[in-house]
């Protein structure tokens, strides 16, 4: 059995894995974070799970690049495109949360490692190996376009979205907060709102099952736990602002 074909029936086993999680997700709170539960086992600093994590992401999809047999410009945005998300989200990210004693179970890193092994396999296996490359007409292809610009619009939502959940905690703060201004004011969750809109223009962009099989599964793992924040936001402050959505502004 050669590689590609063992590669075809993973993509196909991956895509289909993913509904299975969203209904899961949408009865089981994904321990982490303000949901952590030591009922999920060991568990670790919530900043090293993130490294661990997300690092995966680096790594693997950049050894699909040096062992590419194809190349071009193309090809090489797309690398970048990657790498400015996950060396953010291992590298930076991490370092700037609050610790303040947040812990993550081990079990949540090891899946998390899973997931990022094999979403940064299929998806850089594709793109640099088994697909029939991407000329550099690909970038005025209006699939190309309107991808790049959902890519970069997702990207900006959510970094402004995670630094201005970290500003809630400047000086000696603690805890949770009411986040406010910005898309906070629409909806609670715009930054989970930002990743979607990101692996969605992904997805666009490579015009590709394993892009599209991201978008499906980042939907899968985000929407049901931004209800699960939004849920938790209106439980925890009496006061929360009644008008936000979870995660859609003006419709859920």
């Amino acid at each position: 059995m050669t590689e590609e074909l063992i590669y075809r029936y993973l993509l196909f086993a991956w895509l289909a894995m993913a509904g299975g999680v969203f209904v899961l997700l949408l009865f089981v709170n994904a321990p982490y974070g303000r949901h952590f539960s030591a009922r999920w086992g060991p568990s670790i600093p919530n900043r090293l799970g993130w490294l661990l994590m997300e690092a995966v992401s680096v790594l693997v999809f950049a050894a699909c690049f040096v062992t590419a047999t194809n190349s071009g410009i193309t090809l090489s945005i797309f690398f970048l495109m990657w790498q400015a998300h996950y060396i953010h989200r291992a590298f930076i990210y991490p370092f700037t949360l609050k610790n303040n004693g947040l812990r993550m179970p081990l079990a949540v890193t090891g899946m998390g490692i899973v997931f990022n092994t094999i979403n940064s396999y299929l998806n850089g296996r594709h793109l640099f190996t088994f697909s029939a490359g991407y000329d550099i007409d690909w970038l005025s292809d209006p699939r190309f376009v309107i991808g790049l610009s959902l890519f970069g619009a997702g990207f900006a939502i959510n970094r402004l979205a995670d630094g201005a959940l970290v500003k809630l905690r400047n000086g000696d703060r603690s805890g949770y907060y009411i986040p406010k201004g910005g898309l906070f004011s629409l909806v609670s969750c715009p930054n989970y709102l930002g990743e979607i809109m990101i692996w969605t223009g992904w997805a666009v962009a490579t015009w590709s099952l394993p892009g599209l099989a991201f978008a499906v599964w980042t939907v899968a793992n985000l929407a049901p736990r931004a209800v699960a924040h939004h849920r938790w936001y209106r439980t925890t402050f009496p006061d929360y602002p009644p008008q936000r959505r979870a995660l859609i502004p003006y419709i859920w």
